[in-house]
């Protein structure tokens, strides 16, 4: 087996040519519109449920589950990926996406079985979203505690 010897500068220049580059402005405005869409979506959601009368805890929480409901039926559609190819980030809205990172494990695996299958793979995605995200909500609720009870 022979080994190339490629300087870091030529290695450089060879990934450049092979990989175009982002646009980065386009992308930016495709992630920004698309997040404001999802987030337009769910404040529709919301007044919608406010005008028919119901609490606005109520109706928040319906908003919450449209969403990740319609995250989850795209994703099993194979639609989600589509959405996320030209909107990029904007679909990351943290409950799309978190939706997202459940559900396609989950049909990834499902040929394996209900347990060891979808039930084993599920939170590969979103497993460390979640331990990150109630970490940093317990570090946040004890620095707020301490900031508000000392006084």
């Amino acid at each position: 087996m022979s080994s190339i010897n490629i300087s870091p500068q030529e290695y450089k220049k060879m990934t450049q040519q092979a990989v175009p580059p982002s646009p980065v402005v386009k992308d930016c405005l495709y992630a920004f519109f698309t997040g404001g869409l999802v987030c337009c979506l769910g404040q529709l959601v919301t007044d919608v449920m406010l005008r028919l009368g119901f609490a606005e805890s109520t109706s928040k929480t319906a908003a919450s589950i449209a969403l990740i409901a319609l995250a989850a039926i795209l994703t099993a559609l194979g639609l989600f990926s589509k959405i996320a190819k030209f909107a990029g980030a904007g679909t990351l809205v943290p409950i799309t996406g978190f939706s997202n990172s459940i559900v396609s494990p989950a049909i990834e695996f499902k040929s394996e079985g209900h347990v060891f299958g979808i039930g084993a793979n599920m939170f590969k995605i979103a497993g460390p979203v979640l331990v990150f995200g109630i970490s940093a909500s317990v570090i946040y609720g004890i620095i707020y505690w301490m900031f508000t009870t000392v006084r």
